[in-house]
Parts: structure tokens; C-alpha cells; sequence
């Protein structure tokens, strides 16, 4: 796992072993009271090392918020191409891969239906852009390398909503877990796109290509529903599923 010491690493760290998973943990910065490995993903001989002998790599590491273009293309497009190269070299079989709404974030919210994962890119920001490279690179090294990759645009994986277009967005952490355990064993996926959020109430999204992996969400952001006022429908959090990256 790539990014342990990130919010969703922290969350799956805990989550995960329960599924059957042991872990080898890594990030850029040492990880409190765990057995980890540090180092930059631009160290491709590290970032070889760390992935040696594994079934699967969870990939969490990057930058996760908008940057530079300068800073996002170190950590996040660079990082990802180095971390594959490894996982082809190493004959690593599988890699859940990261990606995020902010990759499509410029889709709008007013067509009918749910928002599927065959929709055209149309990245809000650096970070969103990072993302489209990131499914791109693991669309190439399936196709290639036969490196097989679940790509999950995460929407907002927080503990609770934080916000009312959370509503819409969020991904419990127990979700979280279900959804990386089902794209870690299910057989075949070859590069595969998923939406993930929970069982939201109020979801943009179609999950089906997510339960076609055999994830079942059990979470509902409506619980939470009553601690937010109403989306301003002139709101970029309203009119687009970037939401306010939209306005960076």
C-alpha cells in the first residue's frame, strides 16, 4: 500500500486485515507506531524493492489535492509511471489504482440518470488531470503488460460527510474496504473503471460496474443529512461533479 500514512491509508490500514490482507505498508514519511517503508516514488529502485514478492499493489501515494503543475507531475504522474515499471518488472499481477471524480470533474450534474465510468475525461485541475494520466497509464500496462488494474474514482472517503455535496460523494471507510477488498480479488478485470461512493441516497453516480466486482456498499450519507443546509443550485458543487476543484 502506497500513501499508507494518507487518510485513506490510515483508514485501510486498519480496515483491510480483516479481509485476509497482510500488508506491506510505504509512504514518504515514516508511519507512527507501524512497520513501514519510506521513500520517494521518483526512487525507482525503492519503489522496485517495495513491490518485490507482492500480489497487488493498493495505490494511494501522491499528492491528493490541487498543486503545481510541477509539484503534481513529480509526485503523481511520474510516481504512478515508476510504480508501474516496477510492477511490470516484478511481475506484480494486480494494481487498485487510486483515481478520483476530479478526473471527470467537469461533467455536469443536469443530465438525466446516474453519471456511469463511460463518460469522456474532463479533469477539473492538475490533480484531476493526474488522474486521467494515471487510468491511462493503467489502461497501456493492461493492454501491454497484462498488468491488470482496478481504477476506483473515489469520490469523498471521509469518516463521516463533511459537506451537503458529500451527500452525493461520499465513501464510508467499511465501503472503502469492501470496495478495494472486491477490485483486489475479483478474476478478470483487466483495466476496469469504477465509480466509488457508498449506497448514497442522493448519488450522482451508477455503481454497477463497482458491484459487477462483487462490491456491496452498506453506508448511506443520508444519516447525516439534517447537518447541512440545502446546495445553492447556482453552486459549482450543485452544477458540476468536481464541485468547487471547478472554481481552483
Amino acid at each position: 500500500m502506497t500513501g499508507a500514512a494518507g487518510g485513506v491509508g490510515t483508514m485501510l490500514r486498519e480496515l483491510l486485515p480483516a479481509y485476509g490482507h497482510t500488508l506491506r505498508l510505504a509512504d514518504l514519511r515514516p508511519i507512527p507506531d507501524a512497520d513501514s517503508l519510506v521513500f520517494d516514488l521518483q526512487d525507482t529502485g525503492a519503489v522496485q524493492a517495495a513491490v518485490r514478492g507482492v500480489d497487488a499493489v493498493l495505490h494511494l501515494g501522491g499528492i491528493s489535492v490541487e498543486d503545481t503543475f510541477a509539484n503534481i507531475l513529480d509526485a503523481n504522474i511520474r510516481g504512478s509511471h515508476a510504480l508501474y515499471e516496477a510492477v511490470r518488472a516484478e511481475g506484480v499481477g494486480r494494481v487498485v489504482y487510486a483515481s478520483s471524480n476530479h478526473a471527470v470533474g467537469y461533467t455536469p450534474l443536469d443530465a438525466p440518470g446516474l453519471i456511469g465510468t463511460d463518460i469522456p475525461a474532463r479533469p477539473d485541475t492538475y490533480y484531476g488531470l493526474s488522474k486521467v494520466f494515471g487510468e491511462g497509464l493503467a489502461s497501456l500496462y493492461a493492454d501491454k503488460h497484462g498488468v491488470q488494474t482496478v481504477s476506483i474514482r473515489i469520490g469523498s472517503c471521509f469518516p463521516e460527510p463533511r459537506s451537503a455535496r458529500a451527500l452525493a460523494t461520499w465513501l464510508s471507510p467499511g465501503d472503502c474496504a469492501r470496495l478495494v477488498h472486491a477490485a483486489l480479488t475479483a478474476p478478470d478485470v483487466g483495466h476496469t473503471v469504477v465509480n466509488g461512493i457508498s449506497a448514497n441516497t442522493r448519488a450522482w453516480w451508477d455503481l454497477s460496474a463497482a458491484r459487477k466486482l462483487g462490491y456491496e456498499p452498506q453506508d448511506d450519507a443520508e444519516v447525516y443529512a439534517d447537518r447541512f443546509p440545502p446546495l445553492d443550485p447556482d453552486s459549482a458543487d450543485a452544477r458540476l461533479l468536481g464541485g468547487w476543484f471547478t472554481t481552483l
